[in-house]
C-alpha cells in the first residue's frame, strides 16, 4: 500500500458503491515549506491545509499538470496580503504566503493567532480561487465562494456547486504533519440509490467524526478502518508526494531581460554590484554580476551568473 509513510496520497474506493476519496499525509514536505520563512503559527497551519488539498482536489482529475489553490486580496486592512499553494501530477508540491508583521501591533496579532481558520480571517475581503494549468490544454480558473474561513468548507462547497458532486474535506496539522481526507458521491443510478439510499447520509456522519489528531497522526488504512470498519474499502497503491520547485537559471535570466538593461544596472549600483534573485519556495538565490548583466544583453561573453544554495 503506502511506499512512503510521510508524504503520500492514498486513493479509496467503497465497493459497490460510488463513494471514492484520499487521505493526503505531509510531514517531510510540510516541514520544508514552513521553514523558508519565520511564518507565524496560524500561517504554518493554513499553509499545511493549503498543501494537503492542493493534493486532494488534482487527484479528482485526470490531467497532466498542476492544480494551486490561492488567497489574495486587495484590503487594505488585510494582514495576510496573499498565499499559494500548489501539487502537480507527479507529487511535486509547494507552497508561500506573505503576510504584515512589521508593526508592533502586527506581531502581537499573529502571535495571538493559532489555527489556519484565524489566518484565513486576515485576508479580510480577499478572495480564494483554483487554478488549473494542464501540460497541454487552456488553463482554468474558478473562484471558490467563501461560505466561512475554514478552508475545507470552502473547498467541499466549491466541489458541490461547481462539479455538482457532493464532497466532505476534513483537514489538519500539528507541528510535525499536515494532513486530509475528501471524501466525493460520484453521480448515482436510479439502481444506485435503490440498493443503498442512505449511503451518503451514513459516509457523512462517520467521516465527520474524524478528529484532528487522527488525521494528522494516524496513517491513512487506519484512518479508513476506523471511519468505515463496516464497508467494504478498496486501496489502490498510494501516490508519494514530495516537495519540489520550479525556480530555475533560465527563469532568473527571463526575469532580468524583462527588467531591461538600464533597470537592471541600477540595481546592481543599490545592491553593491551584485543583483540577487532568491526563490521565496525553496530558498535557493540565483546571482548576477556585471559581466552576467552584460553577457545577458548580449553586450559580452562573459559567464552568466552563480547559483547559491
Amino acid at each position: 500500500m503506502t511506499t512512503d509513510v510521510n508524504n503520500y496520497r492514498q486513493r479509496f474506493f467503497i465497493d459497490n458503491s460510488v463513494v471514492r476519496g484520499d487521505v493526503v499525509r505531509l510531514t517531510d514536505a510540510y516541514q520544508t515549506v514552513i521553514a523558508q520563512k519565520a511564518y507565524p503559527a496560524a500561517i504554518k497551519a493554513l499553509l499545511g491545509e493549503m498543501l494537503v488539498s492542493a493534493s486532494l482536489l488534482i487527484g479528482t482529475l485526470k490531467i497532466d499538470g498542476k492544480l494551486s489553490i490561492q488567497l489574495q486580496t486587495s484590503d487594505d486592512n488585510a494582514r495576510l496580503n496573499w498565499a499559494m499553494a500548489e501539487c502537480d501530477h507527479t507529487g511535486a508540491v509547494r507552497a508561500l504566503a506573505s503576510f504584515d508583521a512589521q508593526s508592533e501591533d502586527d506581531q502581537k496579532l499573529w502571535a495571538s493567532l493559532v489555527s489556519s481558520d484565524d489566518a484565513f480571517a486576515q485576508l479580510g475581503a480577499g478572495v480564494l480561487f483554483i487554478s488549473i494549468h494542464p501540460d497541454k490544454g487552456e488553463a482554468y480558473q474558478g473562484i471558490v465562494e467563501r461560505v466561512s474561513d475554514n478552508l475545507g468548507e470552502c473547498l467541499a462547497h466549491y466541489q458541490k456547486q461547481s462539479a455538482q458532486i457532493p464532497t466532505i474535506i476534513k483537514l489538519a496539522t500539528n507541528d510535525v504533519a499536515a494532513g486530509g481526507v475528501l471524501v466525493q458521491l460520484l453521480p448515482q443510478s436510479d439502481e444506485d440509490k435503490e440498493n443503498d439510499p442512505d449511503l451518503w447520509d451514513r459516509l457523512s456522519v462517520l467521516t465527520n467524526t474524524l478528529k484532528a489528531d487522527e488525521i494528522t497522526d494516524l496513517p491513512a488504512d487506519e484512518i479508513l478502518y476506523r471511519l468505515y470498519h463496516e464497508e467494504e474499502v478498496a486501496l489502490p497503491e498510494s501516490t508519494p508526494l514530495h516537495f519540489a520547485c520550479t525556480c530555475s537559471q533560465e527563469k532568473s535570466e527571463g526575469a532580468i531581460v524583462q527588467l531591461g538593461l538600464d533597470d537592471a544596472k541600477q540595481m546592481l549600483v543599490a545592491h553593491d554590484g551584485a543583483l540577487v534573485l532568491d526563490c521565496g519556495f525553496c530558498g535557493k538565490e540565483y546571482r548576477f554580476d556585471a559581466k552576467a548583466i552584460d553577457q545577458l544583453f548580449g553586450i559580452d561573453d562573459a559567464p552568466v551568473s552563480e547559483t547559491v544554495q
